[in-house]
């Protein structure tokens, strides 16, 4: 079946069959693109509520001046409601946003077989379920695209554009040049569980969660760290935004799909939350408390000034990225004498047997006795709160000159337990490594994972443009160690890893 058809507004009306948030979202995006739009629900009560909503939707716009009272009344003229499936004979794309379930989207797209024209594009919202196998059944499973919007569809930017096994690539070229009439920005992805945000995703709620369990720091600490290295929320506010009940599905359905690899294992630590009721926002409480009222981040009292420079003889900085750059430009601002050496991906302050060390995925204590370990440092010049962790061995004055070291390399030092690569480097790293395997498999190109990343995420970089920046030697070397800590499947390198580092 060979579809060609102009997709345009004046020619295309879209029909929406689901009246939740992400159907309406999705509606009013149509209509505000120019398109007639029939919105429709098997509950028809859902269907005359979510155009009232719509219309308030539509006022708070005009009276945020994001669009003109006739605007407005343009946009929302164009979505009628449709009492029957029947009606999607009139349309040209049928974009379906109902309840995020194999059997009932199947069910739907069978259905709709029978009423649409030979011209027809089917798409399916779903964010983590194959493609392939919702158009298997079908008679024309090749005009069956993935449109994965991400919430709320009128103003996130990302959409994902997935091919199943038998999608005509026609198809997916025009819902990719529609998706960028809508003002959006869509990225390719062949029909694999998770796609590619929630599956490239995964490792920054997974890291938080396995810190969380191991006892490592707390969530309110952990999320200082995060948003310290530029993400806009930390992993523990953000499943609480999303929901836990939510996010563990996620994790799960991709952890089943997958065959039970135990990189998507899910948490005990976010069971037990979901156990009690604690779903985040939405029902009051997840990591954070929201009856209070208080910034969960107000009591942040880092001293910013160390109280000495330490007197450390015949100092030695060994590294050759930017975060030894950063500090030789430190120790020279402040007179401190040392000798600069050249190394491998990683960073070093030596003296005498003290050693001060950006983490490569080991435990401090696994090094020696006056040993300390710091987190990746992005922003320095931003004063982030950085973790660190010392040796068990330790002395009591190494500890001291350690805070004080990185105070004045510009950070909030916070020390936690001797952990296995601390925050944000196992968070980067394991978020590289997700994205490179991904590419390996082509469920996506190295360009759109980071776009993906960035537009739906709104991560601060993206995980190939990180591999970039911290080199995939520091990378292959950090997980190759986090494997030797922990002696299992989770932490094991891409293929795609080894062999650019062979290059």
């Amino acid at each position: 079946m060979n579809i060609r058809v102009n997709l345009n507004p004046q020619n295309t009306k879209v029909f929406v069959a689901g009246a939740g948030l992400m159907g309406m979202g999705i509606a009013q995006l149509a209509a505000q693109s120019g398109h007639s739009v029939l919105l429709y629900d098997v509950c028809q009560a859902r269907s005359k509520s979510a155009k009232e909503k719509l219309g308030k939707t539509f006022e708070h716009l005009v009276g945020r001046e994001k669009l003109s009272s006739e605007e407005a009344i343009r946009a929302f003229s164009r979505i009628e409601l449709a009492s029957d499936l029947a009606d999607a004979s009139q349309a040209g794309i049928v974009i379906e946003a109902i309840v995020e379930d194999r059997v009932e989207k199947k069910a739907l797209f069978q259905s709709l077989e029978e009423f649409v024209s030979s011209k027809c594009i089917l798409a399916s919202n779903t964010s983590s379920l194959s493609i392939t196998e919702l158009g298997s059944g079908l008679n024309h499973p090749d005009r069956l695209v993935g449109m994965h919007f991400f919430n709320p569809a009128p103003v996130m930017k990302l959409v994902e554009v997935i091919s199943g096994m038998q999608t005509s690539s026609a198809i997916a070229d025009q819902v990719v040049e529609l998706a960028k009439t809508w003002g959006k920005i869509p990225v390719r992805a062949n029909s694999t569980p998770g796609f590619i945000v929630n599956r490239i995703a995964r490792p920054f709620y997974a890291e938080a969660l396995a810190l969380l369990q191991e006892r490592t720091i707390e969530p309110v600490d952990l999320d200082r760290c995060l948003r310290g290295a530029g993400f806009r929320m930390g992993p523990c506010e953000l499943m609480d935004l999303i929901g836990h009940d939510t996010n563990y599905q996620v994790t799960t359905s991709i952890f089943e799909a997958n065959y039970f690899d135990r990189r998507f294992t899910p948490s005990l630590i976010q069971k037990s939350l979901i156990d009690a009721g604690f779903l985040g926002r939405k029902s009051g409480r997840g990591f954070y408390d929201y009856s209070k009222s208080q910034d969960k981040f107000e009591s942040e009292t880092f001293p910013s000034e160390p109280d000495k420079i330490p007197d450390w003889p015949n100092l030695i900085l060994r590294g050759s990225n930017s975060v030894a750059d950063h500090i030789d430009s430190i120790l020279r601002n402040f007179g401190v004498s040392f000798q600069r050496e050249n190394g491998s991906g990683g960073c070093e302050l030596e003296s005498n047997g003290a050693e001060l060390r950006l983490t490569d995925g080991r435990m401090a204590s696994q090094m020696g006795k006056d040993v300390a370990v710091f987190d990746l440092i992005f922003e320095p010049n931003q004063s982030p709160t950085v973790a660190y962790t010392v040796s068990d061995h330790s002395s009591k004055n190494f500890v001291l000159d350690v805070e004080n070291w990185l105070r004045l390399f510009g950070v909030r030092p916070l020390l936690v337990q001797d952990s296995a690569g601390l925050v944000v480097a196992r968070t980067v790293a394991m978020l590289i490594n997700e994205a490179s395997d991904a590419v390996l498999q082509g469920v996506c190109s190295e360009p759109d994972a980071d776009i993906a990343v960035r537009a739906g995420l709104n991560y601060p970089a993206g995980p190939l443009e990180w591999l970039n920046l911290v080199g995939v030697d520091y990378v292959v070397d950090f997980i190759e160690n986090l494997a030797r800590v922990y002696q299992g499947e989770r932490y094991r390198v891409s293929p795609f890893l080894l062999r650019r580092r062979s290059n």
